[in-house]
């Protein structure tokens, strides 16, 4: 018989925000539906209206985001879209335009606001005037063109979070050479496995970061890196630990100091190469935690399309708001957020821990800046959540209009926090895309109400369902995602990919000619979107799919688990074998134990009272640590191949771990799992 099934919170019908009039009526996502009604004749009920009409007349709906925003085209484009005979793959946007990224950002500068804001764990919020960075990015510019930096040259950068690497992106953007970056924390060897297949021209490089009051010196690492890359020409080296740093001689490529490049002369003012709309803007990576990491190109002109739609229509940032994303430069949304100019906004920028020295740091600096916009990883939500921080009874983040959260899924614990202990009338905008698109193919809608745990909607432009093993579209069910149509920030192509193999192999392998992304999602009947975790991880008990998102919601909201990660593994005969790792509060432990009754018995009975008996783990471990990828993700895949048999080292690249020591406990447990279950 089956379980009776208790509705979660989510699953009811009472939002946890909504929009009041004002709200609506003063938001970008208004003025648009009231600009296509005036300007086009098209009048639509409701959001889910325009976003039936964006999926299916993708030309109309394109075209109208190229007027709105008021794109500034150099050379006039010939076709809107141009798609291939099959697939996705190939297709062409606004055929013949040229423009430039930077451009778009540069119309905004003003001198009633900063253009930069930013912070430190060794400096005090400081700000950067539009004047400034114009005269920082011109300088930069006229030093990458004397150096020989052309249109579709390669220009890499190993810095943290910090103002320079905004002007050497745009420096780099305004030449039309195509900009790629690594944070400083990356292991040198995944470093070179990024930079090395892209053969760039200059390296901006870092003396050291600091992360949690500790200092740590990359001179000697990055001097290694510049060895491993023979076609670098230049090295900028920017002084950050010690401001009398002087760059280490090189044999080959003769380095240089951040200062002497921001002494050069330009011989005009600032001016922004045209390129052709499908040119690569940046090139950024996959995670690479289960092999060489995917050199993942966009276009210029897709990535401005996609991100003025994203930060304007779909999060309402506008003229004069205060935009802040903790991010490394290492992670996407670095260059999400890095757009938020594009909408007139002030970006705030943040390097460092965002727990040390307390978990309020990086709601201070909200606080200090008059952010208007948060945004962060899930996972630093929910370690705020556990660690009780509680803004009830303040009046801190008066400015806030808006949470976002992306990196994993955001549970309804989550949502609960955020509107009990944070800010009662804020914004929670959940977003789910990635690396693949730099932007989000679901995510908020000014318009719309919130609800626990679910994203609010798909975004426009994105014909994203839900697939069945059928491959036939579901509702209310647990799907696999997938895009049925192309968008214009989709990768022009892998770096090395001449026949896009990898391409093909990354998303159009399962589905001919649809992109599948690797998650599972239910669409529920009023549109909304819950994401349940990657669908290559996916939990199978006796046939039926269970999101990881599920365990980990219902687990880590006891008081006495602080993390937790399940995999399921599978066995001899078509059986299933489901093991639960958890790391519990104030108990130290060193290496893998198997829970006694009396502790996992609170864990079982949660897991099988909010969901089913098929949620229940077959197996505890308590675990010293659970492993994460820099970018925050929690590592499923690779423990659940090791756990299978896998060879550590090709599942797991350590130098894209946060703590790779995590991964020994997990290869420890490996053969007793194998001799014990007869593992596959």
């Amino acid at each position: 018989m089956a379980s009776e099934h208790i509705p979660t919170h989510a699953e009811r019908k009472e939002p946890l925000w909504k929009p009041d009039r004002r709200f609506i009526e003063s938001s970008q996502m208004k003025r648009y539906l009231d600009w296509l009604f005036v300007k086009k004749g098209l009048y639509f009920r409701d959001y889910h209206d325009l976003w039936d009409w964006s999926t299916t007349d993708l030309e109309d709906f394109w075209l109208s985001i190229w007027q709105f925003f008021n794109v500034i085209c150099h050379d006039d484009y010939q076709e809107v879209i141009e798609k291939p005979a099959s697939g996705q793959i190939g297709t062409r946007w606004f055929t013949g335009a040229t423009l430039n990224y930077a451009e778009h950002i540069f119309r905004n500068k003003t001198n009633e606001r900063p253009a930069l804001l930013y912070q430190s764990e060794r400096s005090p919020l400081k700000s950067l005037s539009w004047s400034e960075l114009e005269q920082q990015v011109a300088s930069v510019a006229e030093f990458l063109r004397q150096n020989g930096v052309q249109p579709g040259d390669r220009v890499v950068s190993v810095l943290p979070n910090i103002p320079e690497a905004v002007v050497a992106f745009l420096a780099t953007n305004s030449v039309g050479a195509v900009w790629s970056s690594c944070s400083p924390d990356f292991g040198t060897a995944s470093i070179i496995d990024r930079f090395r297949p892209i053969e760039p021209k200059v390296l901006f490089a870092i003396d050291g970061y600091v992360y949690g009051g500790k200092e740590i010196d990359k001179t000697d690492a990055l001097s290694d890196l510049q060895s491993a890359l023979p076609t670098v020409k230049k090295v900028v080296w920017i002084p950050y630990l010690n401001p009398s740093f002087e760059p280490p001689a090189s044999p080959r490529n003769k380095a240089i100091s951040w200062n002497t490049v921001l002494e050069t002369i330009p011989i005009a003012p600032l001016a922004f190469e045209p390129v052709p709309f499908e040119h690569p803007i940046w090139i950024l990576f996959s995670s690479g935690t289960t092999g060489k990491p995917k050199a993942i190109t966009h276009s210029v002109g897709g990535c401005l399309l996609e991100h003025l739609k994203a930060l304007s229509l779909h999060q309402d940032v506008q003229p004069g708001d205060r935009y802040f994303w903790y991010s490394t430069t290492g992670w996407m949304m670095w260059n999400y957020s890095v757009a938020s100019l594009l909408a007139g906004a002030t970006l705030v920028l943040y390097d460092g821990s965002a727990v040390s020295p307390d978990m309020d740091v990086l709601w201070n600096l909200a606080e200090r800046a008059k952010v208007n916009h948060f945004g962060a990883g899930a996972a630093y939500l929910l370690a705020c959540m556990r660690a009780g921080v509680s803004f009830t009874g303040h009046s801190k983040l008066a400015h806030l209009k808006t949470i976002g959260s992306t990196g994993s899924p955001l549970p309804p614990e989550g949502f609960r926090w955020v509107y009990e202990s944070v800010k009662k009338n804020v914004w929670l905008v959940s977003l789910s895309g990635g690396t693949d698109v730099c932007s989000g193919f679901v995510g908020g809608c000014p318009l719309l109400p919130v609800y626990e745990g679910e994203i609010q909607c798909r975004m426009l432009g994105c014909k994203l369902e839900s697939f069945d093993e059928n491959a036939l579209p579901v509702r209310n069910e647990l799907g696999e995602m997938v895009i049925l149509e192309p968008m214009p920030s989709m990768p022009v192509y892998f770096w090395n990919d001449p026949d896009h193999q990898r391409y093909k192999a990354s998303y159009f392998e399962q589905y001919e000619g649809i992109w599948r992304h690797g998650d599972w999602i239910k669409i529920t009947d009023r549109k909304t979107v819950i994401i349940y975790g990657r669908s290559d991880a996916t939990l199978n008990r006796d046939g039926v799919r269970i999101g990881t998102s599920e365990i980990y919601s219902a687990v880590e909201s006891l008081p006495q688990v602080a993390d937790s990660l399940v995999v399921c593994l599978e066995l001899h005969g078509g059986r299933y074998f489901m093991p639960l790792f958890v790391v519990l509060k104030d108990a130290p432990n060193r290496q893998a134990t198997e829970l006694d009754e009396a502790t996992a018995q609170p864990i079982r009975q949660a897991l099988r009272t909010q969901y089913s008996p098929r949620h229940v783990p077959d197996i505890i471990y308590q675990v010293p640590e659970i492993p994460y990828t820099i970018s925050g993700k929690k590592v499923e895949m690779p423990v659940k191949k090791i756990l299978m048999g896998a060879s550590p080292e090709r599942v797991a690249n350590p130098d894209t771990l946060r703590n790779p020591s995590a991964l020994d406990t997990y290869i420890q447990l490996a053969d007793t799992l194998k001799s014990d279950l007869l593992v596959k």
